[in-house]
């Protein structure tokens, strides 16, 4: 099948998880004609295997841009929502109350005092607390005697991230994109006015093309003079039957849904494309768990899996626009959930024309020592601008 070019959209969306539909969702709401081309159910498909967090506390300790990119996520992520409710009929089950990081021993907390409080420092506006076993029994009566205190900050929330998923679809599509499944991209070239995919699906042509394929950007960026030195990093979740409400708050490691169930989770393993679950690595989550919330001791578990996080080579997202093929871009992070309204409401807008975010020269390619000649000279000349 080949698309005709009369039907040809504005941009060409490849990946249909939670950050090429955020960026497609924005993108129509910014008036582009979107074509999503998303691969079968064989992908691996990180958006179905995440813990829900909108987290901010702590990240980016080491790169403030990053820092300030994931806090303005947050800030806008109630926007975001009421948009998806009123456009989907969706409640993506949106809770920012804050969260808390368990720690299990005073060095722990000693290094959550010292990441938190210099993020404070350079960003001034990141609120935070840092409570002994006393105060957070207080806050959270459930905790167990294993564990010291914690870190709270109020920046901190979850949402459930299959709503969103379908809720980010279902809008996009009554905007009018276009979603194509079993398309899995497999060559991207540039040609006069725009670029050519070749999928599983047929050929579809497009004047600018967002590379949103997870895993598959690695080979995809190199295609359009773009750079996504990205690689799996395994994560498991755990989930129990559904209790009755006791934990109002997201924790780093454990977490109540919004239908009631209780997720674990909180693990990273370098296990290549392997996605099947590890016993020992599950054994471990559920202590963990445990430790923190005795009362869970003797609830049943009914689901495990493992889910491919897309790690790039220091963990932070890669935000590019080809500097020899203008129109290719990259956006690709391990952050779908927490950065989805910046991927909405920031991303989209400067793939469409708008002037680049401040915070993202700092998340260019460029700062691998492989990344290109061109690449690193493209975001001297951002940096500079800005």
């Amino acid at each position: 099948m080949t698309q005709p070019d009369t039907a040809s959209p504005d941009v060409l969306v490849i990946g249909g998880g939670l950050v090429g539909s955020a960026v497609a969702y924005g993108l129509a709401r910014e008036g582009a004609r979107v074509t999503v081309l998303d691969e079968d159910d064989g992908g691996f498909r990180a958006s179905r295997g995440n813990f829900g967090l909108v987290w901010i506390q702590g990240k980016g300790h080491d790169r403030t841009d990053y820092a300030r990119w994931s806090r303005g996520s947050a800030l806008r992520w109630p926007r975001l929502a009421e948009s998806l409710l009123e456009e989907s009929g969706v409640d993506v089950a949106l809770r920012q109350p804050g969260g808390f990081h368990i720690c299990f021993s005073d060095d722990e907390l000693a290094e959550r005092q010292t990441r938190l409080a210099l993020l404070q420092a350079e960003i001034g506006d990141y609120p935070f607390e840092l409570l002994d076993h006393r105060e957070l029994r207080e806050r959270l009566p459930g905790i167990g005697p294993a564990v010291a205190g914690a870190s709270y900050s109020p920046m901190d929330g979850h949402v459930n991230p299959l709503k969103l998923l379908r809720a980010l679809h279902t809008a996009m599509q009554r905007h009018g994109v276009r979603l194509v499944s079993g398309a899995r991209a497999q060559r991207v070239t540039p040609e006069r006015g725009g670029f050519v995919v070749e999928s599983a699906a047929g050929t579809f042509r497009a004047g600018r093309v967002v590379l949103a394929a997870g895993l598959g950007n690695r080979a995809l960026a190199p295609q359009v003079g773009l750079h996504a030195p990205v690689a799996p990093n395994r994560g498991h979740i755990l989930v129990s039957e559904r209790v009755a409400p006791f934990l109002h708050y997201p924790t780093i490691n454990v977490r109540q849904t919004d239908e009631g169930s209780v997720q674990f989770g909180d693990s990273m393993e370098e296990a290549g494309f392997d996605d099947l679950t590890s016993t020992p690595v599950l054994a471990d989550i559920a202590r963990r768990g445990v430790r923190a919330f005795p009362m869970l001791q003797h609830v049943r578990l009914v689901r495990t899996w493992a889910a491919l996080r897309v790690y790039s080579p220091d963990g932070f997202p890669i935000y590019d626009e080809s500097p020899t093929h203008p129109g290719a871009f990259v956006v690709t992070c391990h952050s779908g959930v927490t950065l989805a309204a910046a991927h909405a409401l920031r991303i989209a807008p400067w793939i469409v024309g708008a002037p680049m975010p401040d915070e993202l020269p700092a998340l260019s390619a460029c700062r691998f020592p492989d990344a290109p000649e061109a690449i690193a000279a493209r975001h001297a000349q951002a940096a500079s601008a800005h």
